[in-house]
């Protein structure tokens, strides 16, 4: 259905020199995975009436980032509205942190995360199945790391980009959009916060499964500001793009940041067992292996 209204609105995406792909390609796709997991928090809500404000306040959240993607993508917005939802959004997962932990800290953090998260996931939307396979991962990662029941949320992810996934990979017969993309790093930051609220597991070890974008987009981000430029416009600086620009397939690029993740959230669970200090340890360890791989990759990727 995304498919068929992309192109009776004519959101299609023209190949460019800011661009990593060749044919033109409808957009918007993302729109089936904000469904499915609007569809879930409903379910959530009915079925399990001591969480259903929390669902439903996430929903709300995850309603306003994939509102004003869909809107960005039928019509251009400047970056200041955008934010702007973005920050509302994020103030609504810290108020849910904070009124189920009693923790200001961890909802400030929380906070944080959704802000960054949504506009990393939208960065590094940039080749076929790359973003949404790494979603797919982290809902794995947090499936196995959260507790009984809380799991659901992991899968729930996992399943609803799954469902998209063969409509992007590994040929795109649509875009996810700034509907979807966005709405994925809203998702992750909301799993992120669940295994902040719900578990003893130490922070370093949840942001392991999200490693590989947060350090490309982070470090890409940081380099552009310190030359000066203008970080918030397009661009095609991040490691996947290098890649694709030295001629490796989306496929391969796609696989190798999946590879990646998957270590990182197999190694996760594993620290999880372990006690805290381990944890920790491990943790930093792997966060300081993905800077290090970063620049190192990103070196091999510019001779």
């Amino acid at each position: 259905m995304a498919i068929r209204y992309a192109h009776w609105r004519r959101l299609i995406d023209q190949p460019g020199e800011r661009r990593s792909h060749q044919v033109s390609t409808p957009r918007g796709g993302g729109i089936g995975i904000v469904v499915s997991q609007l569809l879930a928090c409903g379910l959530g809500a009915a079925l399990l009436p001591a969480y259903s404000a929390a669902l439903l306040v996430f929903a709300l959240g995850l309603l306003l980032v994939a509102g004003i993607g869909w809107w960005d993508d039928h019509r251009p917005l400047p970056a200041v509205p955008r934010l702007c939802v973005h920050l509302l959004a994020g103030l609504m997962l810290g108020g849910i942190v904070w009124f189920g932990t009693g923790s200001l800290l961890k909802a400030v953090a929380c906070f944080g995360l959704a802000v960054s998260l949504v506009n990393i996931w939208n960065f590094m939307d940039g080749i076929n199945g790359l973003a949404t396979t790494q979603a797919i991962l982290v809902g794995v990662g947090a499936g196995l790391l959260l507790p009984g029941g809380y799991a659901l949320a992991g899968w729930a992810l996992a399943a609803g980009c799954a469902g998209f996934l063969p409509f992007n990979f590994p040929r795109a017969r649509i875009f996810m959009g700034d509907v979807g993309s966005g709405a994925l790093g809203y998702l992750v930051a909301g799993l992120l916060a669940l295994g902040l609220s719900v578990t003893d597991t130490v922070p370093a070890l949840w942001l392991m499964l999200p490693a590989a974008f947060l350090a490309d987009a982070g470090f890409t981000l940081l380099s552009r500001m310190l030359r000066g430029e203008r970080w918030m416009q397009p661009h095609t600086q991040h490691l996947y793009q290098a890649f694709v620009k030295r001629e490796y397939s989306h496929t391969v690029v796609t696989l190798g940041y999946a590879f990646f993740t998957l270590v990182g959230l197999t190694l996760a669970t594993q620290f999880s067992r372990l006690p805290l200090g381990w944890g920790w340890a491990g943790g930093v360890t792997w966060l300081a292996v993905t800077a290090a791989a970063w620049m190192f990759l990103r070196a091999t990727a510019h001779k």
